[in-house]
């Protein structure tokens, strides 16, 4: 019986993180880029009572064994990086990836690269392209002052109409993993590598697998609020029924302690 509460006390934790992991999606279902969680559990050890085809006599084995299980755990929290809606905002530095990758910024603060799906890129007082918590866009990319208009192909062309013409003036990179979801999240809207998510393949969008760019656009969040809400409902559920377990089992000790009375 204390097995049965300690068994709960793990099945109450697990549905915990599930819960915060919704909390979280939730509270991110207006962020732009934004990748949707998931949690995969698995079993604690057993205490092996008697083991599977032990010997029963000289010449018989048991077919089946006797085993405890010990309750459960978190064993895997990762994003799920499936393709977020298009939001059209017609500004002309936002890019949203049509497919797999990531576009690479670089830290203002430690000038490390860092890899997002957010492409809401602004100007700064320089002209280089960045985002709005100044990390900047990675290779760099400075608009000249006397430009007239931008256009980014799919391919992540960056072409600038000048008064002498148009001109190439740089060009978006796209950066794929092998494993993305062994990416590390930090925040912002950004992952960094890992050693699970294997090296950075940066090249040019449509290539090798990567997605093309759409210009004027940006890639909402990727939760699905019914769906949420429904691995809510079936998360109280089975935090419920964990609290029950306790419950039935601090009643069975006490009825056990009220024998010797």
């Amino acid at each position: 019986m204390l097995k049965a509460l300690t068994t709960s006390a793990t099945g109450l934790e697990a549905q915990q993180a599930n819960l915060d992991r919704i909390a979280n999606d939730l509270a991110n279902v207006k962020t732009d880029g934004f990748k949707r969680g998931t949690i995969e559990f698995q079993d604690l050890m057993y205490e092996t009572i008697k083991d599977p085809g032990g010997k029963q006599g000289a010449s018989t084995q048991t077919p089946t064994g006797v085993q405890k299980g010990l309750g459960v755990k978190v064993g895997s929290a990762h994003k799920i990086f499936e393709q977020g809606a298009a939001k059209i905002t017609n500004n002309q530095l936002d890019l949203m990836i049509e497919g797999p990758g990531f576009m690479q910024v670089t830290l203002p603060q430690t000038g490390e690269l860092v890899y997002t799906r957010a492409g809401a890129f602004k100007l700064d007082s320089q002209g280089r392209v960045t985002l709005s918590n100044g990390a900047l866009l990675e290779p760099a990319v400075t608009i000249p002052t006397n430009v007239q208009s931008l256009s980014i192909t799919p391919a992540g062309e960056i072409k600038a109409m000048l008064p002498e013409g148009e001109s190439v003036i740089g060009q978006v990179q796209v950066v794929n993993f092998l494993n993305p979801q062994g990416l590390k999240a930090i925040g912002n809207n950004f992952y960094q590598r890992s050693p699970a998510s294997g090296t950075p393949q940066a090249g040019i969008p449509g290539e090798n697998g990567t997605g093309q760019l759409l210009q004027g656009a940006l890639e909402t969040s990727n939760v699905n609020v019914a769906n949420s809400m429904i691995d809510m409902i079936n998360t109280q559920k089975a935090y419920e029924m964990n609290t029950r377990v306790m419950g039935v089992a601090d009643k069975m000790l006490e009825a056990t302690t009220n024998i010797v009375r």
